[in-house]
């Protein structure tokens, strides 16, 4: 078992889709703990592997629901089982706290928690007050450390990332990825956590606090009819440092559907041309007060062309 964890936008989800093109025949099985009912990292992970779980509704609270413990259960019943079980946690949970739910039941053996770090906005995270101990925790927790998104730093900054980090965690283990890709040790069973010269010192199990800051909330929008993508763009930044993530599938105008990422003032498009046109659907979370989602909601209403809202 691999528990892959990770702050919002680290790209676990790149991680997880080039393990499944690299399995090698290997029966792989992921478990996505996603935050709001919208399971947007499932429906992506489903485009490379057949035995994709989603459980939504998870790690918003940071609370371990019984779903998990009853799939891990379900799982290891199988009379063939798989020969690695990813467990793919949310942005905003422990990875830790899902790792000791995973090895209550015996038919489990941890190989390792593997946390992906956004080497381009790291630095910011851990330094922002609402949200910067849930990624220092997430590092803490890690056996391994996989950084992301090098290419949008210079080779210096990278090389400091990687020291901070094998600073700030508990183990030396920093790897950098291409495009998702990850030495094979890291990931599969047989040499996860043997590679030379590789120490690990997990932390304490119990006691922790893991509370999570005041006013962090998580909501869904959906709308019938096509989106204006400038005008879905404005709605986004209007709340600079408080919007953490965002993503979805949007029917743009001209376009059709697309997959919308949002990681603070990032924002990506992904054409989906073979995607059945459907109504919008996406899944916010930041610190934001009811009148500042309200705000939102009205933007991102404001942004479709034939509004026809319903409810989230």
């Amino acid at each position: 078992m691999i528990v892959l964890g990770g702050y919002l936008g680290a790209g676990k989800t790149t991680i997880v889709n080039a393990l499944l093109r690299n399995a090698n025949g290997l029966r792989v099985t992921v478990l996505v703990n996603d935050f709001g009912s919208i399971n947007v990292d499932a429906s992506l992970i489903r485009e490379r592997g057949d035995d994709v779980i989603g459980l939504e509704n998870g790690c918003v609270c940071c609370t371990i629901g019984g779903r998990l413990v009853e799939t891990l259960i379900a799982i290891g019943e199988r009379d063939v089982r798989p020969d690695l079980l990813v467990i793919e946690a949310s942005g905003v949970s422990d990875p830790m706290r899902i790792a000791q739910v995973g090895l209550l039941d015996k038919a489990y053996r941890l190989h390792g928690i593997v946390v992906a770090v956004d080497a381009s906005g790291i630095a910011q995270t851990l330094a922002d007050r609402y949200v910067g101990d849930i990624a220092a925790k997430q590092i803490l927790s890690a056996s391994t450390l996989v950084m992301t998104k090098a290419d949008l730093v210079s080779p210096e900054a990278l090389q400091a990332t990687t020291t901070r980090l094998a600073e700030l965690g508990a183990t030396q283990i920093v790897v950098t990825s291409d495009m998702g890709v990850v030495p094979p040790a890291i990931l599969f069973p047989v040499h996860a956590l043997t590679l030379p010269g590789a120490w690990f010192r997990p932390r304490p199990l119990g006691g922790a606090n893991r509370t999570l800051p005041a006013g962090l909330r998580s909501f869904v929008w959906r709308s019938a009819g096509e989106v204006d993508r400038a005008r879905l763009k404005a709605a986004f930044a209007r709340y600079p440092g408080k919007l953490l993530r965002a993503k979805g599938f949007v029917s743009l105008a001209s376009v059709g559907m697309s997959e919308v990422h949002v990681v603070g003032s990032r924002v990506a498009f992904t054409r989906h041309p073979d995607m059945a046109v459907q109504p919008s659907s996406m899944v916010f979370i930041g610190v934001l007060s009811d009148t500042e989602i309200a705000g939102l909601r009205d933007l991102l209403q404001a942004a479709c062309i034939e509004s026809s809202p319903s409810p989230g």
